[in-house]
């Protein structure tokens, strides 16, 4: 089941950071079409903020056509944004993870870290279209 975390200094709203977390759950084939996410009422209690927050969230989601709310059975995943397999997602985070220890060796702290791989998907984007 998908363990919803809020990070109050983000400075995205706590119902956006739901709707990421399950865009990226599904991107990563965490969820699967068919799978229930947890009630309204569970992720509020979970995460400590109001239901109506949760149920926005789940609203958007919807209207992205990513989940189906079935009443009195819950909300459940209605299609995919995973383009890969499991295993070729686990392969990439294993080759990002000797990545990410190699910038830190050369002295990235997080945040040098997400400037390289945004300039490089800026550039990577760029080249593409060209």
């Amino acid at each position: 089941m998908l363990d919803f975390r809020i990070d109050t200094t983000s400075g995205l709203a706590p119902y956006a950071q739901l709707v990421q977390q399950v865009k990226q759950a599904l991107r990563l084939g965490w969820l699967e079409p068919g799978d229930k996410l947890p009630t309204v009422h569970e992720v509020a209690a979970g995460v400590a903020i109001n239901p109506n927050t949760v149920q926005k969230a789940y609203k958007e989601l919807e209207h992205e056509g990513l989940v189906i709310g079935r009443p009195g059975q819950g909300t459940f995943i209605a299609r995919s944004l995973s383009q890969s397999t499991p295993a070729s997602v686990s392969a990439l985070s294993r080759r990002l993870e000797r990545w990410i220890v190699s910038a830190r060796a050369a002295g990235l702290d997080e945040d040098g870290i997400m400037d390289v791989v945004r300039a490089t998907m800026r550039d990577f984007s760029i080249e593409e279209t060209a």
